[in-house]
């Protein structure tokens, strides 16, 4: 027996209970993980209000760090006592441990803390596919970050800057943007005091940017392709203030034969290659010091719901890791 977040019907944070959880028999394939650290995302709150549907009674969390504690007849990648960390599409990880496929684990290694590994499996190898992938950064290129003192903004930024881009950071105050700097924004833009598309026209000489990496979605949808130069690229990956509406297509025509994309991890590192692959890079820029992963707070994991609360009023920076 172990325990648990569990959600019983979707809502505010108040509907989160810390409750007794068994968990099923461990299969051949799979490892049980007993969990030193949880990690918070955005994507918890869109299971949890209902916003992603998902079946109830279920769990919350994407990611966690922990020890291997048992490993099942077919598992001969990870063993009893290894530091692993995993991020899963599927939610669960509010717990005290969990069963996890073994082709989805990645070892931690040395000099990556239990913490900073949990608090960086979404975000890092979101930003990992963002700057690699989605759209490959180049020296020169100026690039919009928003909500960049977050945990996946702040590794923007930083990752942003090693590959030699311009970072242009949008944040919502001034203490925000004193962390954005502090991660090596380039440029920084206070909203809403100051307008965004004038600023960034006015730091790339009229021209705009070449991508907008955009996690707030319905309030700066517009505007941030309006930062775009002809054929620029936007990409939206979040929905912090609500899920972009419906518009025309044709919008993307009149600003310049923009592109548009709605990319999700998952489809990124579908494959055990691709989850390793990208987990080396970002393990790697970390170990070496070029990507540093704040954990701005910390809570009980049986304090789950008061981390919600933090994370919707914009209260939190970097990442938020729970502890059980």
């Amino acid at each position: 027996m172990t325990r648990a977040i569990l959600l019983r019907s979707h809502g505010g944070p108040e509907v989160l209970e810390w409750s007794a959880l068994e968990l099923p028999r461990l299969q051949r394939n799979e490892v049980r993980v007993r969990h030193t650290a949880v990690g918070v995302n955005y994507i918890d709150v869109y299971d949890r209000s209902g916003l992603y549907p998902m079946p109830l009674p279920g769990g919350l969390g994407r990611e966690a760090a922990g020890i291997v504690e048992q490993v099942g007849s077919k598992v001969g990648s990870v063993k009893v006592g290894d530091r692993v960390a995993y991020v899963l599409s599927s939610p669960g990880s509010y717990a005290e441990a969990r069963n996890v496929p073994a082709e989805r684990l990645v070892r931690i290694p040395p000099g990556i803390s239990d913490e900073q590994a949990a608090g960086m499996m979404l975000k890092g190898l979101t930003a990992h596919y963002l700057l690699r992938r989605t759209y490959r950064v180049r020296k020169g290129d100026p690039i919009v970050v928003h909500a960049a003192a977050g945990g996946v903004g702040l590794i923007l930024v930083q990752w942003g800057r090693q590959l030699g881009a311009r970072v242009i950071a949008v944040v919502g105050s001034d203490a925000k943007a004193a962390i954005a700097r502090e991660h090596g924004a380039h440029e920084v833009i206070v909203t809403p005091r100051e307008e965004l598309v004038a600023r960034v026209r006015g730091l790339t000489g009229g021209k705009g940017v070449p991508v907008v990496y955009d996690s707030v979605g319905r309030d700066t949808f517009s505007a941030s392709l309006d930062c775009l130069r002809r054929l620029g690229l936007m990409v939206t990956f979040g929905n912090a203030s609500g899920p972009v509406p419906p518009f025309s297509a044709l919008e993307l025509s009149r600003r310049g034969s923009l592109f548009l994309t709605r990319p999700t991890l998952f489809h990124y590192i579908a494959t055990k290659g691709e989850l390793q692959r990208a987990a080396r890079e970002l393990f790697a820029v970390v170990a070496g010091g070029a990507v540093r992963i704040r954990i701005g707070q910390t809570y009980a994991l049986a304090d789950a719901a008061r981390a919600h609360g933090d994370l919707e009023a914009r209260r939190t920076t970097g990442s938020t890791v729970l502890i059980p």
